[in-house]
Order: structure tokens, then sequence, then C-alpha cells
């Protein structure tokens, strides 16, 4: 059985913790892991193989560390586009076949930003599934109902129980409330999970079946594919081509439709939480007396809360002292360069504002304040007119581009750490309180060479200091 890891996604609805450049999945939202580091961990023990994750390109590095975090292995496809779940699964069904030929491999599909609380149970689901799965049945679990909730679309089950497992009648959409109710009354509906279990050969013939010209695309696309370092680059061109799709409308709809398509579904009752919405994060959150959920930061304490008179909140603090006073049903999330507050009923809407952000050019939506990058990350603490400061952290070993800038000159002051700088024709060693100078266009290169990270203060100066005027010569992590 191969997992195959969904990590892609933009996750607005959680703005501002999460933005394009840094969304949900990435996240730890549910403990000290992210929530792809979950998914992760939710592995152990089950009899899988090495995953299978797919994100696209401008998350590469976030997964490759995260996943590094975990010590665990993977194949990582940088889908230039996104065109829905049912050619992902293509795409990772064709890599999965490469690596086993002869007997073709078990996919087990999931979502990278999930919550699952009850481990035990959903293994022991994907256990009852699994030989089904193998003999060539289409696999999914599907999550027992707590609410009548009108933003999942659910299953409707047929036939009779049989090792815990229901056929599946049909996918059917999201529902109106009076709908949903009926549904959960019925006790026939679970909601759709999005978590499926597939043989990789079977899913290839039924989309040859229902979905040729996707097919044909995928195909193509991981034909032209190439290695990248820890990546492999699906080829642009033809997986542009590609026809856009849910595995849902591509592929469960039309096979719950014919009478041998052995569809089945696990019902999971294990904490599950597709982490929606802020809301969704306040119902699976621990709570206080006062139904209160609070999340802190790495820089705050607890004691950065302060919570009086008020009830049913959610507040995520991350950079200063946050206090509500007789409120209820806020959602309050605090970070470095935004504040959000919201009714709690009304935290759907928070896409409204991203788009509205979007449309002004600004980059809060994409960018938090802390920006990460292969070799480390930095910190943009002040910017003004032709100046900008950085605080910049370069991991042990790491190395920044060879590079230079048309627009901008830049002063680097070590605050810990040992700096190994290219400045034009010379290479250097710049340790604790020294400092050195880049004139405006002038080759340089910043390397961490010592055993601890590398802790340095860069003031740039000059009339454009936009991300874009760099002019890179040599890069160790493939970048243009």
């Amino acid at each position: 059985m191969i997992p195959v890891i969904m990590a892609g996604g933009s996750g607005t609805r959680m703005w501002p913790l999460s933005r394009t450049a840094y969304p949900k999945q990435f996240l730890a939202l549910n403990s000290h892991l992210s929530l792809l580091q979950e998914t992760v961990e939710r592995l152990q023990g089950l009899p899988v193989e090495q995953p299978i994750v797919i994100c696209n390109e401008e998350h590469r590095f976030l997964t490759a560390e995260q996943l590094r975090q975990q010590q665990a292995a993977a194949d990582i496809l940088l889908e230039p586009v996104g065109r829905n779940t049912a050619p992902a699964i293509a795409l990772a069904a064709l890599q999965a076949m490469r690596r086993s030929p002869h007997q073709p491999p078990v996919l087990l599909v999931l979502a990278a930003d999930h919550v699952i609380r009850n481990q035990q149970a959903f293994q022991q689901a994907v256990t009852h599934l699994l030989p089904q799965v193998q003999e060539g049945s289409f696999g999914t679990l599907g999550i027992v109902p707590t609410e009548p909730a009108t933003g999942y679309g659910y299953i409707r089950m047929g036939g009779t129980p049989e090792y815990g497992l229901r056929q599946v009648r049909e996918f059917v959409e999201k529902p109106d409330a009076t709908t949903a109710q009926g549904y959960v009354d019925s006790g026939d509906y679970l909601w759709n999970s999005g978590i499926f279990m597939i043989r990789a050969d079977r899913y290839l013939d039924a989309l040859q079946k229902y979905q040729p010209d996707m097919l044909d695309a995928c195909r193509k696309a991981m034909e032209y594919a190439v290695q990248d370092h820890d990546f492999i680059r699906i080829d642009a061109q033809a997986f542009t081509a590609c026809p856009e799709n849910s595995i849902d409308y591509a592929l469960m709809e039309p096979l719950c439709t014919q009478q041998d398509a052995q569809v089945i579904v696990a019902p999971l009752d294990a904490g599950w939480s597709d982490v929606g919405s802020w809301s969704a994060l306040w119902e699976i959150s621990d709570k206080d007396d006062d139904g209160n959920a609070i999340m802190v930061g790495e820089k705050l304490a607890a004691n950065d809360v302060i919570l009086q008179d008020s009830q049913n909140c959610l507040v995520s603090a991350h950079s200063k002292l946050v206090t509500l006073l007789g409120v209820d049903g806020l959602v309050v999330v605090d970070t470095d360069d935004a504040l959000l507050v919201a009714d709690k009923s009304r935290v759907q809407d928070i896409k409204n504002i991203v788009a509205t952000l979007k449309a002004a050019g600004r980059s809060e939506h994409h960018n938090h304040r802390v920006v990460y990058r292969p070799w480390g990350k930095y910190d943009s603490i002040d910017t003004g007119y032709r100046y900008q400061v950085k605080r910049i952290t370069v991991k042990p070993g790491a190395k920044l581009s060879l590079q230079m800038h048309h627009h901008r000159a830049e002063h680097w002051v070590v605050v810990s750490g040992t700096a190994k700088v290219t400045n034009g024709d010379k290479t250097f060693l710049v340790t604790e309180n020294q400092s050195t100078y880049i004139p405006v266009g002038q080759i340089h290169c910043l390397e961490n060479p010592g055993a601890i990270p590398l802790e340095m203060i860069e003031v740039q100066s000059g009339a454009y200091l936009g991300e874009d005027d760099i002019v890179r010569f040599e890069d160790v992590y493939g970048r243009n």
C-alpha cells in the first residue's frame, strides 16, 4: 500500500495564519506537528511503503523540509498547475506503477490538511478496507455525521453491512440545511471525507473508460517528467492540457451507476475534521470552562492571552499580548503583520477579505512577514522609503544563491554564528558583531559554514527593494 498525500491548496479561509505561500497544511494547528506531518505520523503501524506527496512548485521546499523533520522519505511530485484531485491521483497511480509494475499497489489517498483524533480507529477502517480493495473494489472512508452539516458532500450507503463495510449507492452534493437534516435522520448517509483506497491499475483502467483524455494527458506529463534534486517535475505543457475534475465527479459518481462496480465505504468515527475554517478549529480544540479555545505561537506564553467575561471565543495569538473583555463567539487571530477579528458564524466569508487584499495588490494574502526559503528564513522587521530591514536565519551548511541586484545595496551585520561571504572577487568570514557592505550591482553570496544557525541583520537601501530584483548566477537549489 502506497500513501498518496495531497498537499496542494491555499487554505484561504484560515487567513491570516494561512497564506498562499504558507497554507494550512504546513501549520501546526492541532499539535506541535504541522497537519502534513500529522498525516505522515498517522501512517505509522500500517503496512505502507514510501509515500507519494503531491504539491505545487511554490511549496516544494516547505514540503521537503517538513518531511525531512519527520525523517520521512517520499516521492514528491510537483504539479505545474492545479487540475483538481482526479488528475493528481492519476499522476500518483502512474508513479506507483513505475515503482511496482508487476504487483499493482493499493493507493491510500489522503488530504494533507485534515485532523483525525483517533488514529487507532482510522487504521482499523483502512485495515478493514484493504482486502476488498486488493481484490479490485473501489474504497473510501465515510465520516459518521455528528450534525447536519451543509459544508460537506455526502455518501449514500446501501446493501447490508459486512465486516463493517457498506456498498456506496451515490455521492451527493453539499445539501441545504433541510436536506442535510434528512440525510442524518435517515442513518443512510456519511460525510464524504475525500479519503480513498484504490488499486493503482484499477484507477487507471477506470480513467481509461470514463476520462480517456485526462489519462492521456497525465501519461504524457509523466513520460516527460524529470528528476530535480528531491522532486519529480511533471511536464508543464502536457499537464496544462489535462481536463480539470475531481475524483468524485470524474470516477466515483459514474462508477456508482454500474451494478458490478464494487464501490464500498468504511464508516469512520474518529474525531475527523477538514479544519476548513476557524469555527471548525474551535470545535475540535480544547476549551476552558467558558468555551474559549486559546492558541499561542512560539514567541508567546499562555498568559499572553487574557480573557475576562468572554465566552465561546477562539484566540490565536502569535506576536503580542491579546486581551478580550465582555465578548461572545469571536475569532481573534493576531500575526506579525495582520489582525483578524470576526464573528465565529461569519468565518466562511474570510475568503472575501482575501479576495479584497488580492484586488488591492497587497502582499498579506500571499506572504507572512516571516518568509521561508530552502536555506532558512527571513523576517521583514521594518520597511520605509528607500530602505528595508530583515533578520535573516541561515541553516547550518546552507547557502544562498550567487546573485546580484540592479537597484539595491545591502549591509550585513552578523548577530550570531559565522558567515562565509563572497563579495565580488573576495571570499571571507564574517563573525559575530562584524559586518560587510554589498554595493549595487556587486555579485555576492552568503553561506553558513558552521554547526549552528547563522543570524544576521540585513539593511537594504535603494530605489527598488522587491524580491524580484535578484539575478541568480548559481543556485544549489535549482532556482532560476
